[in-house]
């Protein structure tokens, strides 16, 4: 069984004071998996699935509730077009530090998976070895932005609200500052693309058959686009949280993923 940080701590990235949790062998000293949330996602909201990634992969997991989610600090709103560029490149690498990450892999979701990307993408961290990219969005697309719309009016008038309340201090906050800039005019052109171009780890992406959010033309671009290698992995029944619709299909290519670099990092000899 994991060991798990026995409730979540604080740590302070971006000039905020962040929550963040670890299970099984401390970033310090072991690979490590960092789990970057959705863009109504939290720490508590990845609920068991941290446990059982450390669990099936033998590596360390940490997560954290970037700004304005969870109990971390508010976010300054409106957010701008490039907020997620913003978290890869100025929080991100702040929080790898304060944890004591030294090597392994970035597993994002959604908003999470995006500026996974951004970062590996951006900054030449040698410590990110491999990126798992689940519903990641590297540009926009009607159908999203529709879907987004609709959100929105499932929380003004539908229970969306009330289901958002018991994981983030303050739910109209963590709404506004994620539907606000994905509807705001100047996201129409948002496109990250490029980012692409530039990674040179390994690539698990996946994706539901069924995502609300996004087409597989997302995945056919970070495949073609991607100088380094790209698994993917198109789930049926299959909406847009991979790891909730199709967990043990999830876990399974993640520990598969982890097992293959573990070995390519063993053949590689080690200068003194």
């Amino acid at each position: 069984m994991a060991a798990a940080s026995p409730s979540p701590e604080t740590l302070t990235a971006g000039g905020k004071r962040l929550e963040w949790r670890h299970w099984g062998p401390a970033p310090d000293t072991a690979p490590t998996i960092v789990l970057l949330h959705e863009g109504l996602g939290s720490l508590g909201l990845w609920r068991d699935f941290p446990e059982r990634l450390a669990a099936a992969t033998g590596w360390g997991v940490s997560a954290y509730s970037r700004a304005g989610h969870g109990w971390s600090d508010p976010a300054d709103l409106p957010r701008p077009v490039d907020y997620m560029t913003h978290e890869a490149m100025a929080v991100l690498p702040a929080v790898l530090d304060a944890t004591g990450f030294r090597r392994g892999i970035l597993m994002g979701h959604s908003d999470g998976a995006t500026i996974a990307a951004i970062h590996a993408g951006s900054t030449g961290d040698f410590r990110v070895r491999g990126l798992v990219l689940m519903a990641p969005h590297f540009f926009t697309e009607p159908m999203g932005l529709a879907a987004i719309a609709r959100a929105r009016d499932a929380f003004a008038t539908g229970d969306l609200a009330a289901r958002m309340a018991p994981h983030h201090r303050d739910a109209g906050h963590t709404f506004r500052g994620w539907n606000d800039a994905w509807l705001s005019p100047g996201f129409r052109d948002w496109d990250v693309g490029d980012v692409i171009d530039y990674l040179r780890v390994p690539v698990l992406a996946v994706q539901g058959r069924q995502d609300e959010y996004g087409t597989l033309a997302q995945i056919d671009t970070l495949e073609a686009r991607s100088y380094a290698p790209v698994d993917r992995l198109i789930l049926d029944d299959c909406r847009h949280a991979p790891h909730r619709d199709q967990p043990e299909a999830v876990l399974a290519a993640v520990a598969d993923f982890t097992a293959r670099l573990s070995r390519i990092e063993a053949a590689i000899p080690q200068t003194a």
